[in-house]
């Protein structure tokens, strides 16, 4: 199975990369295979929001949610110089929280990597950190409120808005 995965992977169709990242995280035996090189691997030239959102929501998040993913590695995406990267580490985030991925729901994670990016001004990582709190906001509402009043000053202001929206009206937009 783990080689049939890697076969698509290495097509690089972004279906392809789809259906093998589904076929790893359907199976718990091929998903305990993974570990950061892999995940590393499969993450190589991933460079656009498509991409890094299908594959970080998909696989790297499961697969960091299951153990099979270092803090370390998510981490090091998250100081990454590369947009993609830090993106990839706050969607990584999402089925950590997601019920529908099966999320459990993880605050000191999902906030370490938040935190490691509160600052980030780039669209794309402003857009990530405001999903990864609005996912946690539908568990742990009290603990993404504090979290927001904590770093109010440093938070975009689309973060502030959509999660406080999130918050307040159980949408991310009116």
């Amino acid at each position: 199975m783990l080689e049939t995965a890697e076969a698509l992977i290495e097509n690089g169709d972004f279906l392809a990369r789809f259906v093998a990242f589904e076929l790893i995280v359907g199976r718990q035996d091929v998903l305990r295979l993974v570990n950061d090189s892999l995940v590393e691997r499969w993450a190589k030239g991933l460079a656009d929001w498509g991409s890094v959102d299908m594959f970080g929501v998909t696989l790297a998040g499961v697969a960091w949610r299951e153990g099979c993913l270092s803090d370390a590695r998510v981490m090091k995406w998250a100081r990454s110089r590369d947009r993609w990267r830090r993106r990839l580490a706050l969607v990584a985030t999402v089925p950590l929280n997601s019920r529908a991925r099966g999320g459990r729901g993880d605050i000191r994670r999902t906030l370490s990597v938040c935190r490691t990016l509160v600052d980030d001004r780039d669209d794309m990582i402003v857009r990530a950190l405001s999903w990864a709190l609005r996912e946690l906001s539908k568990r742990e509402p009290a603990t993404v409120r504090r979290f927001v009043r904590e770093e109010e000053s440093r938070l975009a202001s689309r973060v502030r808005l959509e999660v406080k929206r999130k918050l307040e009206t159980g949408r991310k937009n009116l």
